[in-house]
């Protein structure tokens, strides 16, 4: 599946730039690198993990393609295929291309008195990779290899999946800086009207990729999209597959009422930051973990 022109245009005017002939790849700014190189705030990854949000390189090599129709995702889900069908971009190209395209959208900011100039200097020469802005990054064929190109270039790379590909998850030949699974529900059923899978046996996939994350020796993550009325329940479920996996950090999240998920859900479905902190630490509390550290603005708890 490829993008039509009016797929296309439609993200580009929600800030995603494509790179490379094929159109599968992308890159688009950040809210907190923009904020950023303002001095205005940083991303709770700054915070918990270190990493430089005005130097953060928020891309995915694969935005048309996913397993799931995730009732809180930001995109249009209709131009959303289960598997990779056509030619792809090798992996150098898409990350010259993302690159370049993330200075041409901070081109404005040199304009900008409010920028902090030395920020804005090194925002040119990102070091670190989110590999999370759409799609399932786990679908690109070569994504063993974008981890190594980034790694070559002295990034870090945080790679959020699904989960639903154990196979590929357990022979990626390089790994990931920072592994993310996502883990959206505490059973079966609420994964299936809460995620949406449109492929078979996905839950049972999800738990084999969950009973793979001790094996990695990268800093792993289990990150959880709170859903008021939808997957806020049952701390007891969750509490059982994060102690399957075993993480290194769980992230628990609220939803954001953005993009097109406000065709399908409610404001009132985005919980409060307190609710969030609540929910962690009963998940915590039954799985082993505390909450380490909190960002109110992002209404994201860690728990460790």
């Amino acid at each position: 599946m490829s993008l039509t022109s009016e797929e296309i245009r439609k993200l580009e005017k929600m800030g995603y730039r494509f790179v490379g002939k094929h159109n599968h790849a992308a890159a688009k700014i950040c809210h907190w690198t923009k904020k950023s190189l303002l001095d205005d705030g940083v991303c709770y990854k700054e915070k918990f993990y270190g990493i430089k949000s005005h130097r953060c390189l928020q891309m995915s090599p694969s935005i048309p393609f996913c397993h799931q129709k995730c009732l809180f995702c930001w995109r249009d889900l209709s131009a959303t295929d289960t598997e990779w069908k056509g030619a792809y971009d090798e992996p150098g190209e898409i990350i010259d291309g993302c690159i370049q395209a993330q200075r041409t959208l901070l081109c404005g900011f040199f304009g900008n008195d409010k920028s902090n100039p030395e920020k804005l200097a090194q925002s040119q020469d990102p070091n670190n990779a989110a590999i999370s802005l759409a799609g399932e990054p786990m679908l690109y064929p070569e994504i063993g290899e974008l981890l190594r190109e980034f790694h070559h270039r002295d990034f870090t790379t945080f790679l959020v999946s699904n989960g639903v590909t154990p196979t590929k998850l357990k022979n990626l030949p390089e790994e990931p800086t920072q592994l993310y699974l996502s883990l959206d529900a505490p059973e079966k059923k609420t994964y299936d009207d809460v995620c949406q899978p449109q492929i078979p046996d996905s839950w049972d996939k999800l738990n084999e990729s969950l009973e793979l994350l001790p094996s990695f020796d990268c800093r792993t993550v289990i990150r959880t999209t709170c859903v008021r009325d939808k997957n806020m329940f049952n701390p007891q479920g969750y509490a059982d597959l994060i102690k399957k996996a075993d993480p290194d950090f769980v992230e628990i999240k609220a939803y954001m009422h953005i993009g097109y998920s406000r065709q399908r859900l409610e404001r009132d479905n985005m919980p409060l930051s307190f609710e969030v902190r609540n929910f962690a630490r009963e998940i915590g509390e039954l799985c082993g973990m505390e909450v380490i550290n909190e960002s109110k603005e992002s209404r994201v708890v860690l728990l460790g």
